[in-house]
């Protein structure tokens, strides 16, 4: 059961992860704000802890944490963070965001926002493959119309977040979806269909109550707040959305963006090439807080799986599982509770997947159903996680006018989700006999 690479598992190994939480959580909850300590800070306490506690040289764990930080996806998310950022920070400055908010308000109508920036939200991240990338280049957007308009600043973020969420989940060019469909082998096109069964019936209640939420809305209110627009201005993000659409890569489809929108700044003079430069890199550093934790959670993450921390769980939650209903919901809690420990949801997917297949085989259960339960799952949690990309990323657009419990109770397709998967499978089975 021991290698040479990693400790038995251990209960204890989890201690820097709980350090790491629940100082994060407790300082947050204490000070009633979240951003009262940065999250960074935090991971580093955790690692700390991670140093004093675990028993190798210093030179070994120092080992471990790099190659953790130093991962391939950890370092891929890190990159898309920068450009991103940087994309979002030129369109900006251009005038693009003003562009949008204004074409939208001109064009949707005001009951109908809440429910536009949703399924907006669920196309682009559907096509573009993150909920990350969607979130950044619409939450701008999303405070612009509050800003202008009577609507809720804290139900258009959720809608936000669930939208994002929700396209994310069922895009088959998503990294989850690649690290479910590869860990259970089984075809993406079989595992849409089984999102789909689950995903659409929460979306369409979701859509219901937006669209009951907006009925106090009334168009009068922006009628003064709208301004002209340039539908010129508004290219560089349909260049990126159609991009994503085609499948161009990630960092190609971002470069191209950023690339478009600093031309098109030059030719309308709103900077000169030099103020280009020093733009991007304002946007390069309003994602530090984001990049420093995902770098720092990644290190973290190795020390703990390094030291039986990952292996714990997994041993444990095996033994809870007696039938085919309990294995599911035993892979459910699996995903949930790494993703909590870990706050990314690919990472969380391809560390319970070897687990999540053998139990999978050994309860016949359905390939495609256990990897959209992975899938939903990682989601779920992840979207809601206080410490999770998407929530500080909007509640860093947001400025501080909303905080995490404001965006939490407004999300409600992620607690449909949640709700939702939980009766399939538990009622489900019984159905079908």
């Amino acid at each position: 059961m021991a290698s040479t690479k990693k400790s038995s598992p251990k209960f204890s190994a989890l201690i820097p992860f709980f350090v790491f939480v629940f100082t994060f959580l407790g300082v947050g909850i204490y000070q009633n704000d979240f951003y009262a300590l940065p999250a960074p800070i935090a991971v580093i306490i955790g690692i700390t802890v991670a140093f004093l506690l675990f028993k190798q040289s210093i030179n070994s764990k120092i080992a471990t944490l790099l190659k953790g930080c130093g991962d391939d996806k950890i370092l891929t998310m890190c990159l898309i963070y920068l450009l991103a950022g940087a994309f979002a920070a030129i369109t900006n400055e251009t005038g693009s965001v003003d562009s949008i908010v204004n074409l939208g308000l001109d064009y949707i109508a005001i009951q109908y926002i809440y429910v536009g920036i949703f399924i907006i939200a669920g196309f682009l991240s559907l096509s573009t493959g993150t909920s990350v990338g969607a979130i950044v280049a619409l939450a701008p957007i999303v405070v612009s119309f509050a800003d202008k308009s009577s609507a809720d600043l804290a139900i258009l973020c959720g809608a936000l977040l669930g939208g994002s969420m929700f396209g994310d989940n069922l895009s088959v060019i998503s990294d989850t979806t690649i690290a479910a469909t590869q860990s259970l082998s089984c075809k993406m096109s079989d595992k849409f269909k089984q999102n789909i069964k689950i995903a659409v019936p929460a979306a369409i209640f979701t859509i219901g109550i937006l669209i009951f939420q907006g009925l106090d809305l009334k168009s009068s209110d922006t009628e003064t707040a709208v301004q002209s627009y340039s539908v010129i201005k508004i290219m560089p993000y349909l260049l990126v959305i159609i991009l994503s659409i085609v499948g161009v890569n990630v960092f190609v489809t971002l470069l191209l963006g950023a690339i478009s929108a600093i031309s098109l700044g030059l030719f309308y003079e709103d900077f000169t090439l030099i103020e280009s430069t020093r733009i991007a890199y304002t946007g390069f550093t309003n994602m530090t807080e984001i990049f420093l934790l995902s770098l720092l959670t990644g290190g973290l993450a190795a020390l703990v799986e390094k030291n039986g921390g990952i292996d714990y769980i997994l041993v444990n939650i095996k033994k809870l599982i007696k039938n085919k209903k309990t294995a599911q919901f035993g892979i459910a809690t699996l995903v949930s509770t790494i993703n909590m420990a870990i706050a990314n949801n690919t990472v969380s997917i391809i560390i319970a997947g070897p687990i999540s297949k053998t139990i999978n085989d050994e309860y016949h259960l359905d390939n495609k159903k256990t990897a959209s339960i992975l899938d939903i799952f990682a989601c779920v949690f992840q979207g809601l996680l206080p410490y999770g990309a998407q929530v500080l990323m909007i509640l860093s657009f947001s400025k501080g006018r909303i905080d995490y419990l404001d965006l939490a109770f407004n999300t409600w397709y992620l607690l449909l989700l949640f709700l939702y998967t939980v009766l399939f499978i538990g009622f489900k089975p019984l159905r079908l006999r």
